[in-house]
């Protein structure tokens, strides 16, 4: 296969190479689902836009009590690092999670939000952390809650000329919790099944807001609004969790596909919940 390759210098000329509107583009960040794809001839790109000089999408930092991540952190720099391991837990472990030591330390954050794929294991965390997407193209910049970033499997609302360049979200405080949970057919190096994962703040034992999302479920990461609304106001008694287990599970909906049964995955989200609840309480 032949195509031809272009190196970014800059975020300034990578998005002057986007806006010329070639259709056969397609932008090279870790590059560990892009060069799969290619190699299995499910895409044929005219030209590769290496991005990966872009020190500017590179930095993890907080200021003003949000975290900002470049679209270029890899998935291996946020499982280490201690600033998110204590104010975004979630994402630290979903981040973990992905496939091996060599993938998680050359694919993106980025890039995993692009790829748009229901049972990406960064995104139910990011949906719980409240995150946001920056896109930028030549002609400006929009921030796109990261619930509506998303429209179906591999489907995303970026445009062709547009950049992801940055995922914000609000740092976790003293009375926050959180968990990411993850089912895959083997303990290591699997895609999931089901994921779960959950944001709550915890005063006096008591849960005074939760946030939930199912990952590989549906065509797009789910949230479980009536198992949020139960929790809210109750403490973590065995009773509790037993039944936001059971909510959640019909919450779920899940769909059937090649690694696992509908039916399956419910019960499993109402599990994997209950485990970390569990683990909280």
């Amino acid at each position: 296969m032949k195509f031809n390759y272009r190196r970014a210098g800059s975020l300034k000329e990578a998005l002057e190479i986007l806006s010329e509107g070639d259709e056969s583009l397609k932008i090279l960040a870790g590059g560990t689902d892009l060069l799969v794809m290619i190699q299995d001839k499910l895409i044929s790109p005219g030209v590769l836009l290496d991005i990966n000089g872009l020190e500017e999408l590179k930095g993890i930092e907080e200021s003003n009590g949000r975290i900002r991540l470049g679209a270029l952190v890899s998935h291996g720099q946020i499982a280490a690092d201690k600033l998110l391991r204590e104010k975004a837990l979630p994402l630290v472990e979903s981040c973990g999670e992905v496939g091996s030591p060599q993938i998680r330390n050359r694919g993106t954050i980025g890039g995993n939000l692009v790829m748009a794929s229901p049972s990406g294991d960064s995104i139910p965390a990011l949906y719980v952390l409240g995150a946001e997407v920056s896109l930028k193209s030549r002609d400006g910049e929009r921030v796109i809650p990261i619930e509506d970033f998303f429209t179906g499997v591999k489907k995303c609302v970026i445009r062709p000329d547009e950049l992801l360049i940055s995922i914000t979200f609000p740092a976790l405080g003293p009375d926050d919790r959180g968990f990411f949970k993850k089912l895959g057919q083997r303990k290591a190096l699997a895609i999931s099944k089901v994921s779960t994962a959950a944001v709550l703040t915890l005063r006096a034992g008591v849960v005074v807001s939760i946030r939930i999302a199912l990952g590989a479920v549906g065509t797009t990461v789910l949230r479980a609004p009536r198992t949020e609304a139960f929790l809210t106001g109750k403490s973590l008694a065995p009773e509790v969790i037993t039944e936001a287990a059971r909510l959640c599970a019909e919450e779920s909906r899940a769909i059937t596909d090649i690694r696992s049964t509908g039916a399956y995955r419910d019960e499993m989200a109402g599990l994997l919940l209950a485990r970390g609840l569990e683990k909280l309480a």
